[in-house]
C-alpha cells in the first residue's frame, strides 16, 4: 500500500515509503515469506530501509472489504505498547468533510501523550484510508481517542454526517520488531 507523509495519510503520497499489512497463520508462514517471497526479495533490492512490527490482534470490530481479517484468538489484556489500526472507506460525497479534518487530528495525535509512531496507509489512498499507530499503553490510546476534545468532535462528525461506507478498528499487541525506521527502532526496549 501507499503511505502518506509524516506518519499520516495525505493527498500527496510519500513515494519513498510503502507498506505491507499481512496476516500469517503462524510464525512458520511468516518465516517462509521472509525467505522466499518475491515481494521480500524485491524489497531487499530496492529499499534503503525496512521496518517490521509483528503483532497479535487483541480486539477488532468492523469490516475491511466485507470481512474482519483479524481474528482474536488469545487473551485481549495488554500491558505495555499497543498498536492500533483504523481503516475506512470514505463515501465520495463526504470526501471534502473528511479531508478538511485530517491535518488537525494528525497534529494532535503526533503530540499526544504516549504516542510512539504512526503510518498513514491506503490501498486507494484518496478514499480508502488507514492509520497504523503505536502507543506506549492502551490508556494512552483511550485518552487520545476518547478524551481529546478535537478527536471526539471528529468522531461525532463521522457518525452524524455518515462519512464512511465501511470501517474497521483493531488493536494489537506488538510481539517483535525487525529493522529500522528513520535509522532507529521506535519500539526498541519497549516490547
Amino acid at each position: 500500500m501507499g503511505c502518506g507523509k509524516k506518519g499520516t495519510f495525505d493527498l500527496k503520497p510519500d513515494f519513498n515509503q510503502w507498506a505491507l499489512l499481512a496476516g500469517w497463520k503462524d510464525e512458520a508462514s511468516f518465516n517462509r515469506f521472509l525467505k522466499s517471497s518475491v515481494v521480500k526479495k524485491w524489497w531487499n533490492i530496492f529499499s534503503k530501509e525496512q521496518y517490521t512490527i509483528l503483532c497479535e490482534p487483541i480486539s477488532s470490530h468492523g469490516k475491511w472489504d466485507g470481512q474482519n481479517p483479524f481474528a482474536v484468538t488469545g487473551n485481549n489484556e495488554i500491558k505495555g505498547p499497543v498498536a492500533v489500526l483504523t481503516r475506512a472507506t470514505i463515501r465520495f460525497n463526504r470526501l471534502k468533510n473528511f479531508w478538511n479534518n485530517v491535518d488537525r487530528v494528525a497534529q494532535i495525535m503526533n503530540n499526544a501523550n504516549g504516542y510512539i509512531t504512526s503510518f498513514g496507509i491506503g490501498e486507494a489512498p484518496f478514499f480508502r484510508q488507514a492509520t497504523f499507530s503505536v502507543w506506549e499503553s492502551l490508556e494512552d490510546v483511550k485518552a487520545f481517542a476518547y478524551r481529546s476534545a478535537e478527536h471526539a468532535e471528529v468522531i461525532q462528525k463521522t457518525r452524524k454526517e455518515n462519512w464512511y461506507s465501511e470501517e474497521l478498528f483493531a488493536r494489537f499487541k506488538p510481539l517483535a520488531t525487525f529493522g529500522t525506521l528513520n535509522n532507529e527502532d521506535p519500539l526498541a526496549g519497549k516490547i
